[in-house]
């Protein structure tokens, strides 16, 4: 039997669950699929409840973990096994190779003068990234990857040789026991590429929500500006289309809870850098919960931003890179054709195991979340379970940790 807790996701709720059973005396595995934690907060410019740039609350939890021994960390790796009964697991995990050393290597020299470029995951294919990359600058870990397939000859023949790069490193396996399982494998966004009808991948300077986030973040694309991505200039005219694929039986048959917080979070961004942009908020209904209405209002308060309640039922190429939206006002009851400069589908979280298969025996409901498995000593966390905003999350972690620690000690 074991006392050790296994975390699959080092998300924001995986992370807190992580650090909530370490610091009750619990051995705790992390496993995290991407190079580094954080998750998706990491790709945020601010996150409410106070509006913090993300490095502000992760740098807390990777403080605990640094000086926690308890929390073991497995990035770059996946569960390709698992078997036992509830309290005595044994894990299997494939950690994928980072072809960097082990300690915190300084690259970025090396990394500026690779040839080739791909595009970059991180920023939703806004911007391009070298083959040795890091995706943030408050990475933890703070280690560069080596992206292998990424390289062009003549920075394979740059980077042979030097002794902090291991091209020829190979995918290894650790197996280890635990007693509970805390799940938070996190969300992505729904899938844009669904949307044609809104001009999705089709339509010019059409973008969706969180490539918004990044265009805000200081370490993104533009450095924090918030501007076309045909032309580099700052739009006038800028129209938000609510619930883009969420309440649709066609894509997401439920509200994600979170898209028009994000949206008036975004209105704050623009007003904020460029008062007289004028922006237009189409929506079926406007969901604030809680103390969240404050910023509701702040937003509406806002002279330059419009809120029209209509469905938007298309979006089209205009002259000048614009888009063209055919919309409904329903409170007027009039059919609007209108030009954008810019327009922003505001899209649905998606829970990451939907379409995926996992070695771990999880019921999931019709859209992917979890739905069960606490009977066998396996607890869903965050956005796994349900949509949460970032706060929401934590406290789902805590729940979570709290569960799985009750479970080893009762066994």
């Amino acid at each position: 039997m074991s006392n050790a807790i296994l975390v699959v996701g080092g998300g924001f709720s995986g992370l807190t669950a992580a650090i909530e059973a370490a610091e009750l005396g619990h051995d705790v595995y992390i496993v995290e699929k991407t190079p580094w934690l954080g998750g998706r907060v990491t790709q945020l410019n601010k996150y409410f409840p106070k509006l913090c740039p993300p490095s502000c609350g992760l740098e807390i939890q990777f403080q605990r973990i640094r000086k926690n021994p308890r929390i073991k960390i497995f990035t770059q790796a996946e569960v390709i096994g698992f078997s036992g009964v509830k309290g005595d697991y044994n894990v299997r995990i494939r950690i994928n190779p980072r072809h960097t050393a082990p300690h915190n290597v300084e690259f970025n020299l090396l990394a500026s003068g690779l040839q080739g470029e791909v595009e970059n995951e991180f920023d939703f294919g806004m911007s391009k990234r070298k083959a040795l990359y890091k995706a943030m600058p408050f990475a933890f870990p703070n280690r560069y990857v080596l992206d292998t397939d990424a390289l062009s000859k003549a920075d394979a023949a740059r980077v042979a040789g030097n002794k902090f790069l291991d091209v020829e490193e190979k995918p290894r396996e650790v197996e280890f026991s635990v007693g509970a399982v805390v799940v938070a494998t996190g969300w992505k966004p729904y899938d844009v590429a669904n949307l044609t009808n809104l001009g999705a991948g089709t339509v010019k300077n059409c973008i969706s929500n969180m490539q918004l986030e990044r265009l805000a973040s200081p370490f993104g694309p533009t450095g924090g500006r918030i501007v076309r991505p045909t032309d580099g200039r700052t739009p006038n005219h800028v129209a938000f289309v609510q619930c883009a694929g969420s309440r649709d039986q066609n894509h997401l048959s439920y509200c994600s809870y979170i898209c028009c917080m994000a949206t008036f979070k975004h209105c704050l961004y623009i007003a904020e850098q460029s008062p007289e942009t004028q922006i237009t908020v189409y929506y079926i209904d406007l969901r604030a919960p809680g103390r969240y209405v404050k910023v509701l209002e702040k937003v509406q308060a806002l002279p330059n931003v419009h809120f029209i309640k209509g469905k938007v039922a298309n979006a089209e190429q205009a002259p000048g890179d614009r888009v063209r939206i055919a919309a409904e006002d329903a409170v007027r009851g009039e059919k609007l054709t209108l030009d954008y400069d810019l327009v922003v589908l505001a899209t649905g979280m998606q829970p990451s195991l939907a379409g995926e298969s996992a070695p771990l025996p999880l019921p999931l409901d019709e859209d992917g979340f979890i739905a069960g498995g606490e009977e066998a000593g396996i607890f869903a966390a965050g956005c796994a379970r349900m949509p949460l905003d970032v706060m929401r999350s934590a406290q789902s972690g805590t729940a979570a940790a709290l569960k799985a620690v009750q479970t080893v000690k009762g066994r």
